[in-house]
């Protein structure tokens, strides 16, 4: 005899979510930004979550919480938690049924640990030391794949295509052509890098910092072996030269 379900299981499970560190808390200003960084395409954002980083507002910010989320929800962004929220924001944020993400104090690091870089919003206290684990890839990435190395480092040894997204906590290493978008650093880590012997990607982000491509990469760069890496709040995208 077949044993009846249980009405509910729960398990274990990693969700990746977007960093959206906020300068402007004025929903016109945040969807004419949006719409600048889509191109007005209806499917750069494919129902991902959010969490919206409001380090950077200054303290008396008014924010519309009903319309900042609506304004994300547009774009297929589902606002899901607020980062660096003062106290006396948190009853306003969860009626607005949003969560307050871990870390959101606006307190100093602790001398102890290990900071990371000033100009890097999306890297946090929580952030952990980088692991030593990794995770390697032998078969190609085929479109609507997601990959996560959770924890670790991601090595692909073959072609990354269109419309696949890889994440990795650590940094992407990928010995073929890259396309598709490329996450590195997930849990904040701004030390990442993302390195590919064939630089086609959509789209590249590294804690949080995104980056895409719609106009195309100079020639010195596009289908050439490069390295990314995050420079204070800006992705550079530099050649690997053999030397």
């Amino acid at each position: 005899m077949q044993k009846p379900r249980k009405p509910i299981e729960i398990k274990i499970s990693t969700v990746v979510a977007i960093s959206a560190l906020l300068h402007d808390a004025a929903p016109t200003v945040i969807d004419e930004a949006l719409r600048a960084m889509t191109g007005g395409a209806s499917d750069f954002f494919e129902d991902e979550f959010a969490v919206l980083d409001i380090a950077s507002l200054p303290a008396d910010a008014a924010i519309d919480w009903p319309a900042l989320i609506a304004v994300f929800r547009s774009y297929r962004l589902n606002a899901v938690a607020v980062r660096h929220a003062p106290p006396e924001l948190h009853a306003d944020i969860v009626a607005n049924g949003l969560s307050i993400a871990d870390g959101s104090a606006k307190t100093p690091e602790p001398e102890a640990e290990p900071a990371p870089a000033p100009a890097a919003p999306a890297a946090q206290h929580q952030m952990q030391a980088p692991s030593q684990n990794t995770m390697i890839v032998d078969t190609p990435v085929r479109a609507g794949t997601r990959i996560y190395a959770r924890g670790a480092d991601l090595v692909v040894m073959a072609a990354v295509n269109n419309g696949a997204e890889i994440i990795a906590d650590g940094s992407i290493h990928v010995y073929a052509p890259l396309r598709g978008r490329a996450l590195a650093g997930a849990s904040g880590n701004a030390d990442a890098r993302i390195f590919t012997t064939s630089m086609e990607a959509e789209l590249v982000s590294i804690a949080g910092i995104y980056r895409t491509f719609e106009n195309n990469l100079p020639a010195d760069l596009a289908q050439k072996p490069v390295q990314i890496r995050l420079t204070g709040d800006r992705l550079d995208v530099l050649a690997i030269k053999n030397t």
